[in-house]
């Protein structure tokens, strides 16, 4: 006996409003009133006889069994795309235009990107790293990867990982600053920031008790790599985040002052809400999160 199958276009319109976070913009992703929408979910909840939403004022909330019936019933429908796009000879390239930071593409990134590639060969990414990148996401860029405080409440973001700040310079350097915050030695050195973490340093500077330290100078960059190895060929101090460290391995780069101090910045993940929507990003943002870069 053959099981009977849920409207779908009813269940469309309950996937959207979850993951778009707003029956309003679920209604007008998909051209519909929002008394059609409303319709649509009252079908879905007949069907399956339980209460997905409450209602008032016009905005409607995912219920306990509303969430279970999300958590259930999504994993199966990414698979039914997956399966129609493996078996269709009519599906071309899909392509992802994603804004990335080159630290993190290179360190983080790319070399995990295999991995992606092998589960959805389809998929084709172009990386952009050029400047204001935030500015563009939903415009040249579908989604970004970038350091940011706190994101864009109009944009959906997922953030990435947690950091220190280190004070980064050449073992040469920090042998002769040595272990012990020295204001005469600091004053005489030039500190490297990168453009994407202008509050780093005065950050690190005031958790260190330093508040009314200047160094000779503060040079910017706009490359974490330049930074990087600006720092190691001994030119100054780099402020960076832990992450960038560990992960470069350079043994010509030491830590100074064993110190955590927590970053104001983190890396986030960043798309328009109702993008998540297109095919190429949702499967890089699922990629991402379970990847756990």
């Amino acid at each position: 006996m053959s099981r009977r199958l849920p409207p779908l276009r009813a269940l469309e319109a309950f996937l959207r409003v979850v993951r778009l976070g707003s029956a309003r913009a679920a209604a007008a992703e998909l051209g519909l009133s929002p008394s059609a929408l409303s319709r649509r979910i009252g079908t879905l909840e007949e069907f399956v006889g339980r209460k997905l939403f409450t209602r008032a004022h016009q905005a409607m909330q995912l219920t306990d069994e509303g969430r279970a019936f999300y958590d259930a019933v999504a994993p199966h429908i990414e698979a039914l795309a997956a399966a129609v796009e493996s078996q269709s000879d009519n599906l071309g390239v899909m392509r992802l235009h994603l804004g990335v930071l080159p630290l993190f593409g290179g360190q983080r990134l790319f070399p995990r990107l295999g991995e992606l590639r092998k589960l959805h060969p389809r998929l084709h990414i172009d990386i952009d790293t050029g400047p204001h990148l935030l500015d563009r996401v939903g415009d040249t860029l579908d989604a970004a990867i970038l350091l940011l405080q706190h994101p864009d409440p109009s944009l959906h973001a997922v953030r990435l990982d947690h950091n220190s700040v280190y004070a980064i310079a050449s073992r040469e350097l920090a042998a002769e600053i040595g272990s012990t915050p020295d204001t005469v030695k600091l004053s005489r050195q030039t500190f490297l920031v990168h453009n994407e973490l202008p509050d780093s340093f005065g950050t690190w500077r005031d958790a260190m008790g330093l508040k009314t330290f200047e160094p000779a100078a503060v040079d910017h960059y706009d490359s974490g790599q330049l930074l990087l190895e600006a720092a190691a060929q001994g030119l100054g101090i780099a402020i960076m985040h832990d992450d960038h460290f560990k992960r470069a391995g350079d043994k010509r780069l030491a830590r100074l002052f064993d110190v955590d101090v927590p970053s104001p910045y983190s890396y986030w993940f960043v798309c328009r809400p109702r993008d998540l929507e297109q095919r190429p990003v949702r499967l890089f943002h699922d990629w991402l999160v379970d990847a756990g870069l």
